[in-house]
């Protein structure tokens, strides 16, 4: 027998579908379009699919599944998007689709709480789609399924190993693809350069450390992936607006 996702019944006008599985298609609100998100169990690049003429017949590849009355998305969010589409699923609505995934709340409130965050996850999807903020999957033949993914890998290694001397070509030969593509992959998916998301580790990781430590300065400064004291300085001062040292004097007053 197959598996069914765990179906949520948020609301007269929503349903959310989570986990493995098939969706069950019964029940569902008259008129109804769906809102999917795939690609994080794989640990790829995950996407964000938009149908306003689904028939239902959908696969088992999307985590969380919603699906929506469209009055309801008329009258909450002002109109439909016009077209089906695809897009590359940004960091912070990827992170809500992990929260519930993985609620570890209570058994007995741990629907409610996942219901809850359904709700906040429609709201920012039609709020990102309203923008115009979302890269399309096949916004002119960019990236294809495999780079993607690698890009994805690459993204995950700055994020796990920022405190290691990384270099654009390191990273690249790491994840099996060229560096100007990667480059260009960052931007289109991350709206961001591999640098900057690497200075941004580095330098959240420092004043982390700043405030949890009595380490030197320059102790800190090195182990987050700076090779002198100078450069650490410079880069952390552009980023908060005081020195670490004084941050550290700061934190020290406020405890």
């Amino acid at each position: 027998m197959t598996e069914s996702k765990l179906r949520i019944d948020v609301s007269a006008d929503l349903i959310a579908f989570v986990g493995q599985g098939v969706v069950a298609h019964e029940g569902w609100p008259n008129d109804s379009l769906v809102v999917s998100f795939a690609g994080l169990e794989r640990e790829a690049v995950a996407v964000l699919r938009f149908d306003p003429h689904s028939d239902g017949a959908l696969g088992t590849t999307a985590e969380v599944v919603l699906v929506v009355q469209r009055d309801a998305c008329r009258r909450l969010f002002g109109g439909l998007p016009a077209n089906a589409g695809h897009w590359y699923l940004p960091s912070r609505l990827r992170d809500l689709v992990r929260s519930i995934l993985d609620c570890d709340t209570a058994p007995g409130a741990r629907s409610t709480l996942q219901g809850a965050r359904s709700v906040d996850l429609l709201c920012q999807a039609f709020a990102e789609l309203a923008k115009g903020e979302l890269v399309p999957v096949e916004g002119g033949g960019l990236l294809n399924e495999l780079d993607a993914a690698r890009i994805a890998a690459a993204r995950r290694m700055i994020d796990e190993k920022w405190q290691e001397k990384l270099t654009l070509e390191a990273i690249a030969r790491a994840c099996g693809i060229n560096r100007d593509k990667l480059s260009r992959g960052f931007r289109t998916i991350y709206n961001s350069t591999v640098a900057d998301i690497l200075t941004e580790n580095r330098l959240s990781g420092a004043r982390r450390l700043l405030l949890a430590s009595d380490l030197p300065v320059a102790t800190v400064g090195y182990r987050c992936g700076y090779l002198n004291n100078a450069s650490f300085t410079r880069a952390f001062t552009r980023r908060y607006g005081l020195s670490p040292s004084q941050l550290r004097q700061r934190g020290e007053i406020a405890a």
